[in-house]
């Protein structure tokens, strides 16, 4: 099993990214994915998760944030507009030990197998 997550970088406040996580070992359909942040000194934060049935979001991202997924790729993608300078963290992807439900989704010992994390920076 192996996530390379890719695709962050230097965006101004009010720009848009799209972070991708190329899957590897295992099919989409059979495990959800979810995207990670973490800051020096914070605990990783739960940003979003898909699966087969499901998407959900963090409050803070929900409405400028878009998961989705290619099976064909097996690829899950992370669309962020409008990001905000609080947006600025290292994201990583996951893939989750199994389906969860919504009370489940945003704790990160839920995941098995992570991603080596791709820096984001929102600054003018």
């Amino acid at each position: 099993v192996q996530l390379q997550a890719s695709g962050g970088g230097l965006v101004q406040p009010g720009g848009s990214l799209r972070l991708s996580c190329a899957a590897s070992g295992f099919a989409l359909d059979d495990y959800g994915i979810g995207w990670f942040r973490q800051v020096p000194g914070k605990e990783r934060e739960g940003v979003s998760y898909i699966n087969i049935s499901r998407k959900f979001y963090a409050v803070s991202v929900k409405d400028r944030f878009t998961i989705s997924r290619d099976n064909a790729k097996n690829t899950v993608y992370l669309q962020m507009n409008s990001l905000k300078p609080e947006d600025t963290a290292v994201y990583y992807c996951a893939r989750a030990a199994s389906h969860l439900i919504f009370s489940e989704w945003w704790t990160p010992s839920n995941y098995h197998y992570w991603g080596q994390g791709t820096l984001v920076t929102v600054s003018s």
